[in-house]
């Protein structure tokens, strides 16, 4: 039998889209996977790939199994394939009872009020970015448009210049499509910490009301204390990428997904009132963060395999929200899907902060398309970001073949 595995460590791997082949392969024949190290493979040690819905949900919704810490035999933790410094530190590598004091942090930030707040500016800016579209023209539409309503939402909560976006989102996309085993490369991520320690600096010195600057002057309860340098500097690392790159994924591949449906973009277009099963289908289906990696904290099985005490277990969402055992034709991109139970924005306890945000995003930008009756077409191959954690289109050509 010909098995059509990759290596999943590699993010060559990556470069021509998601290899839904070999996922396919393994939610058939080996739900719960031993990936063998590679020459490529992160600290030299092998995990376990999780494909299918069941397995994955099991694994998200057990953290006290399933550490995003660390845990067993070794150190080493995070989210990552590599074991990371960061583990047991920052929002996404730590358990409970430590994830939940950082988790109280933002959460006001991210509340579906505090989100709402911002719907009628981000609507206004919408409207602008469509309306300098023109028939004829051909662009990058993953940069021109995709890219600018999570950007600058971001800045807005983040407090961050508005024209300092496109400098740290040049950053970002350079450290993800860097050939590195880490999700963004050190060079790119030190520029983005040195850009942190200039925010918090001014965020002590002169308090404003946005998110982070709540973050850099919060207070633990249990002690006073307040978070240390390496602490908000990874914060800062964590929630821009985290509330711009995805969404900016999520739009980019959105769009790729009517182009090669285009019968789909025509139903939304005939009925607007299906934005919201389409934000749900586009998020199945693009899914931009592509797998979490836990660490096993006591020998356990899995599905017929024995997991043990510190291995690495890597759960592909991507895969979950392909499973025939869940979706209905999953490969068949339907605005009408319902019910959706995807896991794009995770489950249980780290269940995505901006969920909310993300797909009021999604909504406005798709919204403020079908307002101007716009229509595109594809114009050359579109290219994708070589990287298997943060995955997404680097760039996604299109011309504008009609406008109501």
């Amino acid at each position: 039998m010909n098995i059509p595995v990759v290596d999943l460590s590699d993010d060559r791997s990556f470069a021509n889209g998601f290899p839904h082949d070999t996922f396919t392969w393994l939610r058939a024949h080996d739900p719960v996977h031993w990936h063998e190290p590679t020459a490529v493979t992160p600290d030299g040690e092998g995990f376990w790939v999780v494909s299918r819905y069941q397995d994955v949900n099991t694994i998200i919704m057990d953290p006290k199994t399933y550490s995003s810490d660390k845990a067993g035999r070794r150190a080493g933790g995070g989210t990552a394939i590599k074991d990371e410094i960061s583990a047991g530190k920052v929002l996404n590598q730590t358990d409970d009872p430590h994830h939940r004091r950082l988790r109280e942090l933002v959460n006001k930030g991210f509340t579906v009020k505090a989100v709402a707040a911002l719907e009628h500016e981000l609507r206004l800016r919408a409207k602008r970015l469509i309306a300098d579209v023109e028939l004829g023209e051909t662009f990058n539409f993953a940069q021109r448009i995709a890219r600018e309503i999570p950007t600058q939402a971001i800045c807005i909560l983040l407090g961050v210049a508005q024209e300092d976006r496109f400098e740290l989102c040049d950053w970002i996309d350079r450290g993800i499509a860097a050939t590195s085993v880490h999700v963004i490369a050190p060079a790119y991520l030190r520029k983005l910490h040195r850009y942190a320690e200039r925010l918090i600096d001014e965020k002590r010195a002169h308090p404003t009301d946005d998110i982070f600057s709540a973050i850099v002057h919060a207070q633990f309860a249990v002690d006073g204390s307040t978070l240390s340098d390496f602490e908000l500097r990874s914060f800062f690392a964590l929630l821009f990428p985290a509330g711009a790159e995805t969404t900016t994924r999520a739009i980019s591949g959105g769009m790729l997904a009517f182009l090669e449906h285009p019968q789909q973009w025509q139903r939304l277009r005939s009925d607007p009132t299906l934005i919201k099963t389409t934000v749900e289908e586009i998020v199945r289906w693009v899914t931009p963060s592509l797998y979490k990696r836990r660490t096993a904290t006591r020998d356990v099985q899995l599905n017929g395999k024995m997991i043990h005490t510190g291995d690495k277990v890597t759960v592909w969402e991507m895969s979950a929200n392909r499973d025939d055992r869940v979706f209905d034709r999953p490969f068949d991109f339907d605005i009408t899907r319902t019910p959706n139970k995807h896991l794009g924005f995770g489950a249980g306890v780290h269940f995505c902060l901006g969920a909310a945000l993300a797909r009021l995003e999604l909504t406005i930008v798709f919204e403020a398309l079908l307002g101007r009756g716009l229509e595109f077409e594809l114009v050359a191959k579109p290219v994708w970001l070589p990287n298997n954690r943060l995955f997404g289109l680097a760039t996604l050509p299109v011309k504008v073949a009609r406008i109501d």
